[in-house]
């Protein structure tokens, strides 16, 4: 799928957290597919086009990323968000999904999941946020180049030049091949973060609300969590070490499988979708039993 099919399925509903973006294609049970920083719903299409035989596959835009549109004032936390995923969910009159998060949309994931257990049809959660390692040490320092005003400078850097966002400097670590990633991919994922000074300080703001109390707060409530759970890890993610896939396995009791994918980085379900996607058929079958 590329970017012009990928924008000819794009769509836009009015909830109290903003006028939410999200990209559906297919029919029957909904899967809801999260993303996390920086990237935006175009990190699923290869789940949309080839699950939406079986699902009604959604990817959705976060708070202060993709299409998605906010009021300057709207909190962007990740709690924020899973709670803009229930208004999104309830907006759309949709009352069961397979969710489905990477990265930060994994920690997202997680905190809807936990306060809306009877949503959950089944979870699956790749290399995400988990517990206390939130944010990873790995990522701190750009956050840290956040926080002192380079988000905007680091932005047009890998945008100008897109070799510097496949290296080890950027994002070049979230990625086995980061040579693959396209230049289409970079633009898709960066340039919505400067189409406005008011988007760029909407990321700021996202980033400086990184807090490991939203998931740590909601163990509790995960180790009541039945819903059918997959988890796929990636065994060389610099971000998210295979032992929080470990802590998810026995933190979740309704966990069925834990897969780990050797060599796989952060952004696996985009570079491994075939092997991905398998996992999700699989494990979708078997939830319904």
């Amino acid at each position: 799928m590329n970017k012009n099919d990928f924008e000819a399925l794009r769509k836009f509903i009015d909830t109290p957290s903003g006028r939410i973006s999200y990209v559906e294609q297919g029919t029957g049970p909904v899967a809801l597919f999260v993303h996390g920083v920086l990237v935006n719903g175009y990190l699923w299409r290869h789940q949309l086009s080839e699950l939406s035989a079986i699902r009604r596959c959604i990817a959705v835009d976060l708070l202060a990323h993709g299409a998605t549109e906010i009021k300057p004032d709207q909190d962007v936390s990740s709690a924020a968000n899973a709670l803009m995923l229930r208004q999104f969910l309830d907006a759309l009159e949709i009352d069961s999904v397979d969710l489905v998060g990477n990265d930060g949309g994994g920690g997202m994931a997680q905190i809807f999941a936990a306060a809306n257990p009877q949503c959950v049809r089944s979870l699956t959660l790749t290399d995400c946020d988990t517990h206390d390692n939130w944010p990873p040490e790995a990522f701190k320092p750009f956050l840290a180049l956040s926080a002192g005003g380079g988000l905007s400078g680091a932005l047009h850097t890998m945008l100008s030049d897109k070799g510097f966002y496949r290296s080890v400097n950027a994002l070049g670590p979230a990625y086995e091949d980061p040579a693959s990633v396209s230049d289409e991919a970079i633009e898709i994922y960066l340039r919505p973060h400067l189409a406005s000074a008011e988007r760029t300080r909407d990321l700021e703001r996202f980033l400086a609300a990184f807090d490991c109390m939203d998931t740590v707060s909601v163990e509790a409530q995960l180790k009541k969590l039945h819903a059918p759970t997959l988890i796929a890890w990636g065994s060389d993610d610099i971000f998210f070490d295979v032992k929080w896939s470990h802590w998810l396995e026995k933190t979740i009791p309704g966990t069925r499988r834990r897969v780990q994918l050797d060599g796989a980085r952060l952004f696996f379900p985009e570079e491994r979708w075939q092997a991905f996607n398998a996992e999700l058929r699989a494990h979708w079958r078997h939830a319904a039993v």
